[in-house]
């Protein structure tokens, strides 16, 4: 069984445990003793198998049962044995004491404290929350024994006075302070050394000599989107175009592009996906400038270093406007000639009620000859992964995220998972019958390839690649050095556990998606020193895919989910972690700046789950 299903199980072992120790509790008070007994042994089994899915989930780290090893297994197995030394053998006997529901009830607080602990607080687990757990255990026990045996004592007031204490010492231990940095074991930047300006990593200022420059100028605007089927959508466009302007280069070019937001209330950037651009230019507002407000203009500039399928979108309140339409393609040629054959772009967008891929909500026909190379660049630029089936035709995955992989061989009937915010290139040679391209195996979108001139234009049903099974990219392709492994001498390490748990943000409380237990603004800043090698680690504790996005570096994963890749190396910029699962990844730190670290399930960052990676020194006007 995968983490993620045993997190599951747990879960819901840990919710039938509760109710099963209150409801037995409850049927004790009503002097229902057999059916008691029934519900007691019930919620002692679930309480014992809530102990096996800890030890299995112990395998899969330390992240997933810290506070079910701590605090909520100790606190609900000790009133389990508690409720069987003092209840089993009077329900056995139908005998009636109101010690025995009292008990059994005290028995569903803890599990219940056990439960909310882990799904509302999670990891890491904190003193305050568990002194608090604690107390409310402590006074729910306290007001169920007034209510069963009526009556004053000094016992009772002194348990209250107690149970209180702990309860304000964990309310009080709540607001100690938090580190605001995280050095991942290296050291600490000390004050009043040299610092840097983000304003001063920027691209060029002036065109070097020689140098070719590609200059764009984008628009963002309010706008009607009109889909080749007749559907009109409200949407937020570059340029009035849907998707935004298809920016190209080659390799060593210099790209302009001036922004201007024409009526975007809310304001815009741009924001390279995927491409490591000097700092100044990475269109994160608030760090690395401020936002494009009605009226305004910002120019970017930045060499085209990196070959490659990549894309652009809005940064600001990212979550609204890149779902409204705010983004486009960038690709990037190497230099020297042309590559014989065809190329198709396609970035698959949804927007509230439809999904386009590239430009139309419909199958749309490419005519190619024969024997002709065709490159198709898969970009997905929603917030959660894409299924894509390829059918018709052996192909080749040569790219993901703009990186060419090392010698990746030829497949079939095999399907493309591509997470949000990645990009596959797939190559393929026309053959001389039909190609099909089917996204989330829907019949009404997608591509298909015919042969011009002779040939058969009939294509594989969708329903027949409904079982084909997902390209495993980590064994795909040719392994190479990159003289970068899980045993490299790394300078510094960092792991993020994502969730999703109650969290103060900003200094008010919210349901967050949070990073280790905190949700930005108030997630510790990485600190990295330039030059360092760093690891990093995800380990995902909840229930939701998460998409992980560094700006600014390319990421070798080192393993995935615990496996070493045995294929091409794989260089990356986004990631997906499925629940329970555990990545690690490695990146050079080469390119100074202020650089947003996030989810790329755009609302799930917008909730809290993202945070900063600080280069020593370097400072922002913009940041707040």
């Amino acid at each position: 069984m995968t983490a993620g299903a045993l997190l599951i199980v747990d879960l819901l072992l840990a919710v039938v445990a509760a109710a099963a120790w209150i409801g037995a509790g409850v049927t004790a008070a009503v002097r229902r003793p057999r059916i008691a007994l029934l519900v007691f042994v019930g919620a002692s089994i679930c309480t014992l198998a809530r102990v096996g899915t800890t030890v299995a989930l112990a395998g899969n780290g330390w992240w997933f049962v810290q506070e079910k090893v701590l605090f909520g297994l100790p606190l609900a197995v000790l009133f389990a044995l508690l409720a069987w030394i003092v209840a089993f053998r009077p329900l056995l006997r139908g005998q009636e004491s109101p010690v025995v529901p009292l008990v059994l009830l005290t028995a569903g607080y803890a599990a219940a404290a056990a439960l909310v602990v882990t799904f509302l607080f999670g990891y890491p687990l904190r003193i305050s929350v568990a002194l608090v757990a604690t107390a409310l255990v402590g006074v729910a026990a306290l007001v169920t024994w007034r209510m069963l045996v009526p009556g004053r004592s000094r016992s009772r007031l002194a348990i209250v006075g107690g149970a209180a204490a702990v309860g304000v010492a964990g309310i009080a231990t709540g607001f100690l302070p938090v580190a605001a940095i995280d050095t991942g074991g290296g050291h600490a930047h000390s004050a009043g050394g040299e610092t840097r300006s983000v304003a001063d990593l920027a691209g060029p200022a002036a065109v070097p000599p020689g140098v070719p420059v590609r200059r764009y100028e984008l628009t963002a605007r309010k706008s009607t989107a009109t889909l080749p089927s007749g559907q009109k959508l409200d949407a937020w466009l570059y340029n009035g175009k849907l998707p935004g302007p298809e920016l190209t280069a080659t390799e060593g070019d210099l790209i302009e592009v001036k922004l201007r937001n024409a009526d975007i209330d809310r304001g815009v950037t741009l924001h390279w996906h995927g491409y490591d651009v000097p700092n100044r230019e990475d269109g994160a507002p608030g760090v690395t400038q401020d936002a494009v407000m009605p009226g305004g203009e910002f120019v970017y500039r930045f060499r085209a270093t990196q070959v490659g399928t990549y894309w652009y979108h809005t940064h600001q309140v990212s979550d609204t406007g890149v779902r409204m339409g705010l983004y486009g393609t960038l690709i990037v040629s190497p230099k020297g000639p042309k590559p014989a054959g065809a190329e198709v772009v396609l970035p698959v967008h949804t927007f509230s009620g439809a999904m386009v891929l590239g430009s139309s909500d419909e199958v749309l026909d490419h005519r190619f000859r024969p024997g002709t190379p065709v490159r198709v660049r898969l970009i997905n630029t929603d917030s959660t992964p894409h299924r894509f089936a390829l059918a018709g035709t052996p192909f080749r995955v040569a790219a993901v995220d703009g990186r060419d992989l090392n010698e990746p061989g030829e497949i079939s009937e095999q399907s493309l998972v591509i997470a949000a915010g990645g990009r596959n290139d797939v190559t393929f040679t026309m053959p001389s019958r039909g190609v099909a391209l089917y996204v989330d195996g829907l019949t009404t979108l997608g591509r298909t390839f015919s042969p011009e001139g002779s040939g058969s234009a009939s294509y594989v049903g969708v329903d027949e690649t409904a079982g084909w099974k997902q390209l495993d990219l980590l064994s795909y392709g040719k392994p190479r050095s990159t003289g970068i492994d899980g045993s490299s001498p790394f300078d510094r390490r960092f792991t993020l556990v994502v969730d999703r748990t109650l969290a103060v943000a900003g200094g008010l409380p919210k349901y967050a998606y949070t990073v280790d237990g905190r949700a930005y603004p108030d997630v510790p800043v990485q600190q990295v020193k330039e030059g360092d090698l760093v690891l990093m680690t995800i380990v995902n504790r909840g229930l939701d895919n998460h998409p992980w996005h560094l700006h600014g570096h390319t990421v070798q994963i080192i393993s995935g989910n615990g496996r070493v890749p045995t294929g091409s190396p794989l260089l990356l910029d986004t990631f997906e972690v499925r629940p329970g699962e555990v990545w690690q990844v490695a990146f050079r730190a080469t390119n100074p700046g202020l650089w947003m670290n996030h989810c790329h399930n755009l609302p799930h960052a917008d909730q809290g789950m993202m945070l900063h990676l600080e280069y020593e020194g370097v400072t922002s006007p913009n940041r707040r």
